[in-house]
């Protein structure tokens, strides 16, 4: 059984930091790439961070350039989503998805708000 388990959201100021992480299991075959998502109410789900297993790169999108960090644990399937300096414009919920030749797997995602 696939399972993709996020965490780490929760409620900070502007200016504050969070560690999302996103722990894969049951997969079968390789996995090519490690994302993150988030949708905020009213938007589409967007693309913030990407890890891709080959070459161990990293994408950001501008959004998420210079403040997230996105890192991965290979030997837990696990995936990092460190985010700094955070805006209320970063407020949405947060999902990774495990993305190999076959198929894409998505967790059920975890809330991340930021207010004052």
């Amino acid at each position: 059984q696939v399972r993709v388990v996020e965490s780490g959201g929760g409620s900070v100021q502007p200016g504050g930091s969070l560690r999302l992480s996103c722990a894969a299991s049951g997969i079968i075959g390789s996995i090519d790439n490690m994302d993150w998502y988030r949708q905020a109410p009213g938007l589409e789900r967007e693309l913030v961070a990407r890890f891709t297993t080959i070459g161990n790169s990293a994408y950001y999108a501008n959004s998420g350039k210079g403040r997230f960090t996105i890192s991965r644990d290979s030997s837990k399937n696990t995936v990092y989503l460190q985010m700094n300096s955070l805006k209320p414009e970063d407020t949405a919920v947060y999902y990774c998805k495990v993305q190999t030749r076959i198929a894409g797997y998505w967790g059920q995602g975890t809330q991340v708000t930021v207010s004052s």
